[in-house]
C-alpha cells in the first residue's frame, strides 16, 4: 500500500508552524508496512484541495489528511474530502454528546457543532482530547481515506487510539528498520566502500543519511511479520558492523553522547569537562539526557585565559604555547579531572572563528582526554571556512568520540 500525507493548512505554507504530523505519521505507517510516498502540503482552500486530492487519488493507495477539521469557516477538509469521494455529510450524536461534554460548564458555539458531521459509511475516531472527531472510509474506486485534526497532540493521540488500529487490519505486512550510527568518516567515504553493497540490494534497502559529523546508515526491509523482516536484515547488519568496524559506536543508539553515559553507568565511572571553544555545548548535550547526572560530575567553561588558570592550567604554559595547544587541550582534561573528582577529564580549546589567532587557522581545534593513567590528545583541523556552529558541533563529537574509544579498549588518538 502506498500513501500520501497531506497536510492542509495555511499556516504550514506560512512557515508559522513546523508540520510535525507529516513526520509523526510517516514514522507510524512505516512501521506498518504501508510506503510513504508523498509529502504536500496545501492552505485552506476548498478548490486548490480538490486539485491536491486529484493528484493523490491518482497515485496513492491511501489518503492520510490532517488539519481543517475545527469550527471555523476556514476548516473545510472534512467537507471538501467527502464531496470530492461522494460521501455525503451524516451528524453523528456521539460526537454531538463527546463534543457537549467537553463543553460542560462553559459556553459553547453553535458553529462547533459542525465538526460532528462525518461522511456516511465511514468509520469514526473520537477525539480523545479535543473537539473534533476524525474517520477513515473506502472509496468506490478502492481509496483509503483517513482524516485526523491538525494539533499534533490531537493528531497523535488519535493516531494510537484508533487511527492505527483501523490502517492495521488494512495494511499487511510491516516494515522494520535499524540505524547503523557511525562516526569518524564523511558520507562520501562510506558511499563509496558501500556503494555496490548498497546498489545490489532490493529488501532490505541501505541507505546513508549525513548530520554534523555523523552518518547514520538506515537498514529497512519489509515483510509479512516482525520477525520475517528481522531475519532478513540480520546478515546484512553483521557485514555493516564488520565493513565499517570501530566507526560505529551503536545501532538503534540515540547519539554520541547516550552511548558515551552508557558505557560510564555500566562501568560505574565519571566523567567531568573543560570547556573552551565549545562554550557548555558538552555539558548541555550530556545534561539534555535523563540520568546523566549518575555519570556526569560537571564542566566548566573556560573560555578565558584567568579561567584556565583558574582551573589549574600552568601560566607558563599558556604563554609559551598559547590558548590553542596540545599542551593545553592536555592540562584542561587533566586539571577538570581532578579539580572534580571524575574518573575521566575531557579538555577542548580551539579557534570557532570568525578570525583566527595569527598562529593557527580557523578550526583549528585540539581535545584533551584523561584518565588516572594516560593522556591523550586529538589536533583537529575542521576547516577554515567552518562557522562557528559546525566547529563547537564537531568539536563535541570528536571529545565524545575519544572518551567512546578508550571506555571500549579502541585506539583513542587519530591515525
Amino acid at each position: 500500500m502506498t500513501a500520501e500525507i497531506l497536510s492542509v493548512g495555511t499556516e504550514l505554507l506560512l512557515g508559522n508552524i513546523v508540520n510535525t504530523d507529516a513526520r509523526d505519521l510517516s514514522l507510524a505507517l512505516s512501521g506498518l508496512g504501508i510506503d510513504v510516498h508523498w509529502h504536500s502540503v496545501v492552505g485552506d482552500n476548498p478548490a486548490r484541495l480538490r486539485q491536491a486530492l486529484a493528484v493523490a487519488a491518482g497515485r496513492a493507495d491511501l489518503i492520510v489528511t490532517t488539519g481543517g477539521l475545527g469550527p471555523t469557516c476556514d476548516d473545510l477538509t472534512k467537507q471538501t474530502v467527502a464531496e470530492f469521494f461522494g460521501k455525503p455529510l451524516y451528524f453523528d450524536a456521539r460526537a454531538e454528546s463527546e463534543l457537549r461534554a467537553f463543553f460542560a460548564g462553559r459556553s459553547m458555539t453553535e458553529n462547533n457543532l459542525v465538526q460532528c458531521a462525518l461522511p456516511e459509511g465511514c468509520t469514526p475516531f473520537y477525539n480523545t482530547c479535543g473537539t473534533a472527531p476524525g474517520c477513515g472510509f473506502e472509496t468506490a474506486d478502492g481509496h483509503t481515506v483517513v482524516i485526523l485534526p491538525g494539533p499534533p497532540k490531537e493528531m497523535n493521540a488519535m493516531l494510537r487510539s484508533a487511527a492505527l488500529d483501523y490502517l492495521r487490519a488494512r495494511a499487511g505486512g510491516c516494515i522494520r528498520s535499524h540505524n547503523i550510527m557511525t562516526f569518524g568518516r564523511g558520507e562520501s567515504a562510506i558511499e563509496a566502500r558501500l556503494r555496490d553493497r548498497m546498489n545490489a540490494l532490493r529488501n532490505p534497502t541501505l541507505a546513508p543519511y549525513a548530520k554534523e559529523g555523523e552518518v547514520r546508515l538506515r537498514l529497512t526491509a519489509k515483510a509479512e511479520t516482525p520477525e520475517q523482516a528481522e531475519a532478513l536484515m540480520a546478515p546484512i547488519l553483521a557485514e555493516l558492523r564488520e565493513a565499517l568496524g570501530d566507526i560505529v559506536y551503536g545501532v538503534d543508539v540515540e547519539s554520541l553522547e547516550a552511548t558515551v553515559l552508557a558505557l560510564l553507568g555500566r562501568r560505574g565511572e565519571t566523567l567531568a569537562a573543560a570547556e573552551s571553544c565549545t562554550g557548555g555545548l558538552l555539558a548541555k548535550r550530556l545534561t539534555d539526557l535523563p540520568g546523566a547526572s549518575r555519570v556526569f560530575r560537571g564542566a566548566v567553561t573556560v573560555y578565558t585565559n584567568p579561567v584556565k588558570e583558574w582551573l589549574g592550567v600552568d601560566g607558563e604554559t599558556l604563554a609559551r604555547c598559547g590558548a590553542v595547544s596540545r599542551e593545553v587541550a592536555a592540562q584542561l582534561a587533566r586539571c577538570v579531572r581532578e579539580k572534580l573528582g571524575a574518573d575521566w577529564g575531557l579538555g577542548v580549546t580551539g579557534l570557532a572563528g570568525p578570525e583566527g589567532d595569527g598562529v593557527h587557522e580557523v578550526g583549528t581545534v585540539f581535545v584533551g582526554l584523561a584518565s588516572a593513567e594516560r593522556t591523550w590528545v586529538r589536533a583537529l583541523r575542521l576547516g577554515a571556512r567552518s562557522d562557528r556552529s559546525r566547529v563547537r558541533t564537531l568539536a563535541a563529537n570528536h571529545a565524545l568520540d575519544m572518551l567512546r574509544r578508550a571506555l571500549t579498549g579502541l585506539a583513542v588518538e587519530l591515525a
